[in-house]
């Protein structure tokens, strides 16, 4: 058998009027948390550039190629994958080049002469 308990019973926590100034409102975005170590404004800042230098490695394909990476710069950051995709599509292409050899191929090394 369970005994009553003595006391008032506790009160339920009042609930706030939707759009109601007093009731705290957490922030959708990241830049607009407190505390999140980003400076809290209305919205996203301006793309910045980040100021990252080229190096020439003097072959001109691979060097038309990075100086692409300049253009993600000027892009928001949800833009900046297909200019690193193209980037690295550029480059990959240079590289399966080297790999091609000028002029008709080679002959085969598995071709044998049946002749007795």
């Amino acid at each position: 058998m369970e005994e009553p308990t003595s006391g008032p019973e506790p009160e339920a926590p009042a609930q706030a009027a939707p759009g109601d100034p007093t009731e705290p409102v957490e922030p959708k975005e990241p830049w607009q948390r407190e505390g999140s170590g980003a400076v809290s404004t209305a919205g996203p800042a301006e793309p910045q550039p980040i100021g990252v230098g080229v190096t020439p490695t003097g072959e001109a394909a691979v060097d038309a190629r990075l100086r692409r990476l300049a253009d993600a710069d000027h892009l928001p950051a949800s833009e900046h994958l297909q200019v690193y995709e193209d980037v690295h599509r550029g480059l990959r292409d240079v590289l399966a080049g080297l790999d091609q050899h000028p002029g008709p191929p080679a002959p085969s090394s598995t071709t044998h002469d049946n002749r007795s």
